[in-house]
């Protein structure tokens, strides 16, 4: 028996790294059944979140991947903004309960989960298991090949202009 029935987990994945997957495996351990919203924005996107979900699909089919494509900002301090944020999320939740549990490594997956009645869950906020970012990723991709999983490398390797400072 799980901790949770259901559990969420929401980012933008872009790129998925091997600390976003970390992540997702600790999910699966403690859920019966995880979501996973690949926020997809045409403002922010460095990489289409289709080619995003479907990487986290083939690297962790046991998860229902949703993508998630929005024009919204990120405020914290903005409750109109996270009232928006929390209908999109309830909108394209597949389930007739939960979340039970939102899984995050950053902070704001405690505003996520008390607006969805849910227990946030924290894993490895310091990024000690896998030591990386997205950010970081994308700032530098050729010296992070080794934190993404092959599919994501190719696409890096065929798609990067590395003397470009951005994808």
């Amino acid at each position: 028996m799980s901790d949770f029935r259901t559990g969420l987990i929401v980012g933008r994945f872009d790129p998925p790294h091997l600390g976003h997957s970390y992540m997702i495996e600790r999910a699966l351990e403690q859920t019966d059944r995880l979501v996973l919203y690949v926020n997809s924005s045409f403002r922010r996107d460095t990489i289409p979140g289709e080619l995003r979900g479907a990487w986290l699909a083939e690297l962790h089919p046991s998860v229902e991947i949703r993508v998630v494509r929005h024009s919204l900002d990120t405020d914290w301090d903005d409750e109109d903004l996270w009232a928006r944020w929390i209908a999109l999320f309830r909108s394209h939740w597949p389930y007739d309960e939960g979340p039970h549990a939102v899984f995050s490594s950053d902070t704001y997956v405690s505003g996520i989960a008390e607006r969805l009645d849910a227990l946030p869950v924290t894993v490895d906020p310091q990024r000690t298991a896998v030591p990386i970012s997205a950010t970081q990723i994308r700032d530098e991709p050729a010296a992070h090949l080794d934190k993404v999983a092959l599919p994501v490398r190719q696409w890096i390797e065929s798609h990067w202009i590395f003397d470009d400072p951005g994808f």
